[in-house]
């Protein structure tokens, strides 16, 4: 089997799955629950949203981590079981990973202010990103993925832990708005400075995820490809939210992504996969465009 690197060096596409915490929750997680401790508390769950996106195309499926770290685990007098909580979600997305398919680690923000806006000193970021990096490579991973960042210096430290710490391949992702001002994070990073960061910091994939939909990400990859080095990877979630009965519900339907996914696809994105919103049901749409893209760049 090829590395999850030499896979994406052949040219092949790759489809990520679609969202973890907007799925737990329409399969009975309450609003302000830790999606993370569901690895332990409720592992069937966690484990068939695993297996769904597997058997609907995905080649990658992230763990329930993103929010597995010290400071986030913290909010729920959790952060002392950070490596039983990682360890146990890749065990059960290992249990069901097909031959050829691979395993991410999901890592977010801390959700922590760092210096000088902030208390959280650089250190103390480095120190809580190595540990949960170390965790899911101790359960056995593939590669990393951070994402949802907003801050550049915190995604730099991220990245930088995950690299010296475990070896892995990172692969990074911001999330984007458009403004007056263009397409910027919430903390002013505009995506000719998050690509810079991104790569200087050591990221063997850059790109963006979250968002408010497939036609905001093209613009996003639009900008990143004249200065991007790197292969990129997509990940925006299935429009803009709206609060209906007490959940977040999202509009843009398997049918209404289509032909965002392919200019996307014409684009050269080399992972492609959801956020927000996005369920198995947009994999499989995902994956009949990602097999043609594929096989026509065999055939020319």
């Amino acid at each position: 089997m090829k590395t999850f690197l030499e896979v994406i060096e052949s040219g092949d596409v790759l489809l990520c799955d679609g969202a973890m915490g907007t799925e737990l929750q329409c399969r009975g997680m309450s609003v302000g629950a830790c999606p993370e401790e569901y690895n332990l508390t409720h592992p069937h769950i966690v484990q068939g949203i695993y297996k769904d996106y597997f058997e609907a195309g995905s080649d990658i499926v992230e763990t329930n981590t993103f929010g597995a770290n010290r400071s986030r685990l913290a909010l729920h007098q959790l952060e002392n079981r950070l490596v039983e909580l990682c360890t146990k979600s890749v065990q059960l997305a290992r249990e069901v990973c097909p031959d050829g398919c691979y395993v991410a680690g999901s890592m977010g923000p801390t959700g922590d202010i760092m210096e000088p806006f902030g208390p959280r000193t650089i250190q103390q970021a480095y120190d809580i990103f190595a540990e949960q990096a170390e965790a899911l490579a101790e359960g056995g991973v593939d590669v990393i993925i951070v994402e949802t960042m907003m801050a550049a210096d915190e995604a730099a430290i991220s990245i930088k832990a995950a690299k010296e710490k475990t070896g892995l391949p990172v692969a990074a992702t911001m999330t984007f708005e458009p403004g007056k001002a263009g397409l910027r994070t919430v903390w002013g990073v505009n995506v000719q400075t998050a690509v810079q960061k991104l790569t200087d910091a050591g990221a063997d994939i850059i790109g963006a995820n979250c968002g408010r939909g497939f036609e905001d990400m093209i613009a996003i990859v639009q900008e990143m490809l004249p200065i991007k080095t790197l292969p990129i990877i997509a990940q925006p979630n299935a429009g803009i939210p709206k609060w209906v009965a007490g959940m977040s519900v999202y509009d843009e339907t398997p049918e209404v992504i289509q032909p965002n996914v392919e200019q996307l696809l014409s684009l050269g994105v080399n992972i492609l996969g959801g956020c927000c919103g996005t369920n198995p049901e947009h994999i499989k749409t995902m994956r009949k465009m990602v097999d043609w893209t594929n096989q026509s760049q065999k055939n020319s």
